[in-house]
């Protein structure tokens, strides 16, 4: 099944989007601008936003650190974002964090990246759960790595969502690396979705690095779940192109691999694709790129004029 045009079109705004801000924060980090840590989503890009466009508008998500286009693709703007790292009161958390941790908005059906992964996949699967007690066709979908799919939590979550059926779609970002740890460190199959078959629910494989192949994968598993089917796995390969953080130069990554996943690239796949259909050229591609960096000054334009929290409300939202 071919993708139709439009949807080729804003996939690729959204994913040159995410790589943009992404370099654009990188930027700004080594100039002091960003406060505390930086984690790239460089190599995700086809993953956050393909998993993104298969959701309704009144789904629900958990997504991580690396998801960036989800967050853009979902409604949150690069005003927002660059606010968020430079730790300002106009950014998604209001100043209380500097980095992906603590961007939810629920009123683009976001719910903040919870560090300590997986504890997003039961927050999720807890919304899945509210959904199908008061019988409204809505889905959960929640991300997590490779390396927390090893975490007891993980097992629990899945397990749970399936002998209820709940509709929630989990999306496991395989990128070869837990941290350091290689995945033939921490488990002896080759596919992580293998164990959905132990919990009862359907486990699929894909390109992580293939747009269509992503976005193929969450639209059915996120209209199997909406009919009542229950939860699906969904395991994307693909491979973190930066360090954990930026204060990581992936030393114990060989640089063969390195290499040949870069060969491998989501957003050249996807551009290849679309000059093969016509879709796209090189003055095509040099107005987006421009529009982008436009837009992205903008943002920082908006950032760095936007005030730091009031201490005086340092006690607003807190939960607990």
């Amino acid at each position: 099944m071919e993708l139709p045009p439009d949807l080729l079109r804003q996939a690729h705004y959204w994913m040159r989007l995410a790589r943009a801000l992404d370099d654009r924060g990188t930027f700004l980090h080594k100039q002091s601008m960003i406060v505390g840590g930086y984690f790239s989503q460089i190599g995700h890009e086809a993953v956050s936003v393909g998993a993104a466009l298969a959701l309704g508008p009144d789904d629900v998500a958990a997504p991580m650190h690396r998801d960036l286009g989800f967050y853009l693709a979902r409604g949150i703007t690069p005003r927002r974002v660059l606010a968020q790292f430079m730790g300002r009161a106009t950014g998604v958390s209001r100043g209380r964090d500097a980095n992906m941790h603590g961007m939810g908005d629920l009123s683009f059906g976001i719910v903040g990246f919870i560090s300590h992964l997986p504890a997003s996949l039961p927050v999720a699967a807890g919304m899945a759960h509210a959904f199908a007690l008061r019988g409204e066709p809505r889905v959960a979908m929640a991300f997590y790595g490779d390396g927390s799919s090893s975490q007891g939590l993980a097992h629990e979550t899945l397990n749970w969502a399936s002998v209820f059926r709940l509709p929630v779609v989990f999306i496991c970002e395989n990128n070869q690396y837990a941290y350091s740890t290689p995945l033939s460190r921490q488990m002896n199959i080759a596919d992580i979705a293998d164990r959905a078959a132990g919990y009862g629910m359907p486990g699929v494989v894909v390109d992580g690095n293939d747009l269509a192949a992503v976005y193929r994968a969450a639209h059915e598993a996120v209209k199997y779940a909406r009919a009542g089917g229950g939860p699906t796995l969904i395991e994307c390969k693909t491979m973190r192109m930066r360090g954990h953080a930026i204060h990581d130069n992936m030393a114990y990554v060989p640089r063969d691999l390195l290499a040949e996943w870069e060969r491998r690239d989501p957003i050249m796949l996807l551009e290849t694709h679309m000059r093969g259909m016509g879709l796209l050229d090189d003055a095509g591609l040099a107005a987006l790129l421009a529009q982008i960096e436009a837009e992205l000054d903008e943002a920082q334009a908006f950032a760095e004029a936007s005030p730091y929290p009031d201490g005086a409300s340092v006690r607003d939202g807190v939960y607990a």
